[in-house]
């Protein structure tokens, strides 16, 4: 039986690679079971082809037939170019160590995907998904929090289930977050927040947890870590609640916090620090959402629009 692709164990120099993204850039869990998706889909091809080498013996060639092979079997654009970029960083780093006497990678260009802008929630919208949870039970009262949390700071869903108790400072307004390569920035919450967070604290948290200490914040109906499968469930469930239809996720409420902040004259430096982006870039998407929207408003109740 052929065994699926992401159960193949990858050869010891791949978990050797892996290990230094880990230990050494401190990338993220989520990020390394990226990394390792990918090579489990390379080495799958691999094997198919019954070729008689090491896929650090791999050459130009093999690289471009794989992307091909993947393409074929519809794989977007965007799967691919990071495919690429993972076995780009695999071979550099099989070089750079003196694994491989060259990076057959070296020569392959990264395709340049355009980068999409994010659907935006409006104001009124958010107001509605805020107001959905049923407040008088501790799980509505904790997706609250969470809520007004995410849209007050900004977290990304993993910065949210992941956030220790002890991160939070509610007298100073502020939490301390660890984003993405264990950089951690300080960023404050907005009154909101604080306010139904305080109500979580003292009035839900402790009937989920019961006796345990458990170090996040936030927890699941059983008093554990929330995954971010639950969180993504529940933002879902209450979207639709509150007549918000289509595929909006808890990152949604992120590209909001931004945009909203744009909408309101923030400077796209400030946003960009609130967000913990590393390149301003990054965070420039969002002054086209701005850009477009305000246009939009323009249109609508300008008499001249």
């Amino acid at each position: 039986m052929k065994r699926a692709p992401f159960s193949i164990p990858l050869p010891a120099i791949c978990e050797e690679f892996l290990n230094q993204l880990a230990f050494v850039e401190g990338l993220s869990a989520n990020t390394l079971a990226a990394y390792r998706k990918d090579l489990q889909l390379y080495l799958a091809w691999w094997e198919l082809q019954s070729l008689p080498l090491a896929i650090q013996q791999a050459e130009k060639q093999h690289i471009e037939d794989f992307l091909l092979s993947m393409q074929d079997q519809g794989r977007k654009a965007k799967s691919n170019a990071r495919l690429l970029s993972t076995l780009k960083r695999f071979y550099q780093w099989l070089a750079l160590n003196e694994r491989i006497a060259s990076d057959p990678t070296a020569l392959l260009k990264a395709v340049k995907i355009p980068r999409e802008i994010p659907s935006v929630i409006s104001e009124k919208q958010v107001d509605a998904l805020l107001n959905a949870p049923d407040v008088m039970t501790p799980l509505g009262l904790r997706d609250r929090a969470i809520l007004e949390l995410m849209y007050a700071s900004g977290l990304r869903v993993s910065e949210v289930v992941e956030l220790p108790f002890e991160q939070v400072n509610l007298s100073a307004g502020l939490v301390q977050v660890t984003g993405k390569g264990s950089k951690e920035r300080i960023v404050p919450m907005g009154e909101m927040a604080i306010e139904w967070i305080g109500r979580y604290v003292r009035d839900a948290r402790p009937q989920l947890v019961g006796q345990k200490w458990v170090p996040t914040l936030f927890v699941s109906r059983i008093g554990r870590p929330m995954t971010r499968q639950t969180l993504w469930h529940r933002v879902h469930q209450l979207a639709f609640a509150a007549g918000i239809y289509g595929k909006l996720s808890p990152h949604g409420l992120r590209h909001a916090f931004a945009t909203h902040l744009l909408n309101h004259g923030a400077d796209l430096r400030t946003v960009q620090l609130l967000l913990g982006h590393s390149d301003l870039s990054t965070t420039q998407i969002y002054t086209h959402v701005a850009k477009e929207r305000l246009h939009r408003i323009h249109q609508q109740h300008h008499p001249r629009g």
